[in-house]
């Protein structure tokens, strides 16, 4: 059996997010799909986050197991051949025999970017969030840092997560301008579904003066749902690299 490792690149507004999906395609199911036209195996494509409906990736780490033993290199081609027109490429391709993505993985990283102001997105359109009002990142780049840390973040969890705890390690929470550009920098070791687009969504409300830092303490200490203020759109998140 031979185990490839990916670095994988992908638009994900056509997706329904990574995971197989019964009711609409999925990037998980067009790696799969495309591996089984070059083998003729049908296998697992395991990656190291799962990333949801709409969500982007700029190195998102995976791999599988076949018993055809292709070099690295001609399986890297073969796959971006077969993937295409899918805004899905593989960056990256090399046997890595008792590697898992998921489970090696030590830390995850995302970028969540949004676009601060009044003109309506043109090439960017589902690739940020745009926000309109003036937005004060000195103030959510304070209020982030109440969210380092170990924490239940049961407040910017889904109710369909499916996470046995809502305790996570939250390495890195920056918010970062240039010029019309806000980008909020999240590391941890694994995250919680809906997690990183909750806590933009809070952090947009201090930025426009809607919550004071307080209120952002307040709402992750109630560990409650209702106490969220907005879960951000999918577009701006973007799936920046795994670290192993």
């Amino acid at each position: 059996m031979n185990r490839y490792r990916l670095t994988l690149e992908y638009d994900g507004r056509p997706f329904m997010g990574w995971q197989r999906q019964h009711h609409g395609p999925s990037v998980q199911s067009a790696l799969e799909d495309a591996v089984f036209a070059i083998t003729g195996e049908r296998t697992t494509v395991h990656a190291a986050g799962r990333t949801d409906a709409g969500v982007h990736a700029l190195a998102m780490v995976a791999h599988f197991d076949v018993e055809r033993d292709l070099a690295p290199f001609r399986m890297h081609e073969a796959l971006n051949a077969r993937l295409r027109p899918a805004p899905v490429a593989v960056l990256a391709c090399a046997l890595a025999p008792g590697f898992h993505a998921r489970f090696d993985c030590v830390r995850r990283r995302y970028r969540y970017h949004i676009a601060n102001r009044r003109a309506d997105l043109t090439w960017q359109h589902g690739l940020a969030w745009r926000i309109s009002q003036p937005l004060d990142t000195d103030a959510m780049h304070a209020a982030a840092r109440h969210l380092r840390g170990r924490h239940d973040f049961t407040t910017f969890r889904s109710m369909a997560c499916q996470a046995e705890s809502p305790v996570r390690t939250l390495d890195r929470l920056d918010v970062v301008r240039s010029g019309n550009d806000i980008h909020i920098h999240a590391e941890a070791r694994s995250f919680l579904h809906h997690q990183v687009r909750s806590m933009v969504g809070c952090l947009k409300f201090v930025g426009t003066g809607q919550w004071s830092e307080a209120d952002l303490v307040a709402a992750l200490a109630a560990r409650d749902r209702q106490a969220l203020a907005l879960n951000a759109p999918p577009d701006g998140l973007w799936f920046m690299g795994a670290d192993y």
